[in-house]
Formats: C-alpha cells, structure tokens, sequence
C-alpha cells in the first residue's frame, strides 16, 4: 500500500505544487456543529441526491426552488401528516421533476429520520456521534433504514452536509482497484471494509479527515471530475 506521502508527493507533483494541492483541499464540519443542523435538512439533501442520481445535477438544482414549494420547505412535521392522496397530488406538480418512485421516497426518508429522532432526540446529532472509522457503517444504515441511500446517494448526502465520509468516486474507484485495495464488487461488504480500511490508515499516517483524504486519492490519479459528478 502506498504511504499518505507517496500520495501527497504526486498529487502535489499533478496539480502543480502543494500550494495549488492544498487550495483544492476541504474538510468537514466538526462534530459540535454538525449536530446543530436542522433534521429539516437531512430529509431534503437526502431528497435531492435521490433525484440528482440519474440526472445532469445542475437540471434538479434549478428546479430546487420549486421541490421546496412544493414540499414546504421539507417540514419533517408537516410532512408526517401528509396523506398519499396528497403525496400523489405532489408528485405531479409541474414545479418538480414528475418522478412517483423518487417523490415516494420523501415520506420514507421522513419516516427513518423521526424513528432517529425518537430513539436519540436529534438525527443531526445521531450523524454526527457517528464514528468515522466505521463510516460504512452509517452508509449500511442509510441503506437499510431510508429509500433509495444505497451506494453513492447516502454518501454523497452525508458529503453535501459536511459529515467526515470518503467517496468511492470513479477516480477513488479507479486507485483503489490500481493499488489491488478491492476487487469485485465496489459495494459488496468486503470492498467496502478494505476501502475503510485503507482510508484508516491513511488518518493514522496524516492526521487528515477521511474527507480530505478521499480528495487527496483523488487528485492523485484519474481525470478529477468536477463536484457534481466524482470527487
């Protein structure tokens, strides 16, 4: 396996210098500030990434304004009471992207997020408690518990919100499949734990946020595709 500094040393040597590096770099938010976010938020970034999957994303971002129109402005109170007559009503509002199997989604996210909410207090809080070396694990439980969070979208979701998570963009996918890391599936459970795994020791060798270094691998290799569609 390569060191955190082979990896620093050629994504340094790519992009033109570790200050050029180091300005393209992100990290997440703290825990503290995390858990501060409304649970509000959770439902509609995860409402968009299941939209976003599949389409051109800046087509969902400008329709956005309208998703919270219709959807008063993702209100998990509200939402709760909905009934599916007026679910189905929504779906076919002109001002979102006409989809029933996505709309669905909406009250089942709501529903995993109040179930959250019940058991912990606060679903913000749940995610940001969430320790990020087990991360696949919160992916799992996206997947498990909430609509359509397999694979990319829940990741992608936790991303947008600033929850410390790696990606398996084409670019990390590509390293780690280069570097023998995984093999088969890219989701199957015994990928996923060598992906945790390496990115572990990389914040054990760095110090980094598994954010930053899912950047950094990035940057490393492939073509870096712009942020609405890989790392």
């Amino acid at each position: 396996m390569e060191t955190f500094s082979d990896i620093y040393a050629r994504a340094s040597a790519r992009k033109g210098s570790e200050k050029i590096l180091m300005s393209l770099i992100s990290n997440p938010l703290a825990a503290a500030e995390l858990s501060t976010i409304s649970d509000d938020v959770w439902l509609e970034e995860f409402t968009r990434k299941v939209f976003q999957s599949g389409f051109y994303w800046s087509v969902i971002n400008a329709k956005w304004p309208g998703f919270r129109e219709v959807f008063w402005d993702f209100n998990i109170a509200k939402l709760l009471m909905m009934s599916p007559e007026i679910l189905e009503q929504k779906a076919a509002d002109e001002r979102i992207v006409r989809n029933y199997k996505k709309v669905q989604t909406i009250p089942e996210n709501c529903y995993m997020i109040y179930d959250v909410q019940q058991a912990t207090g606060s679903f913000s809080e749940f995610v940001a408690q969430w320790p990020s070396d087990n991360i696949i694990g919160l992916w799992a439980y996206l997947k498990k518990n909430g609509a359509r969070l397999g694979g990319n979208t829940g990741p992608f979701a936790l991303r947008a919100i600033g929850k410390d998570t790696f990606l398996l963009s084409r670019d990390v996918e590509a390293y780690l499949r280069a570097h023998e890391i995984i093999e088969g599936g890219l989701q199957s459970k015994k990928s996923l734990q060598a992906a945790q795994d390496f990115f572990n020791e990389l914040v054990k060798q760095s110090n980094w946020s598994l954010h930053a270094l899912s950047q950094l691998v990035a940057y490393s290799v492939g073509d870096n595709q712009l942020p609405e569609t890989g790392e």
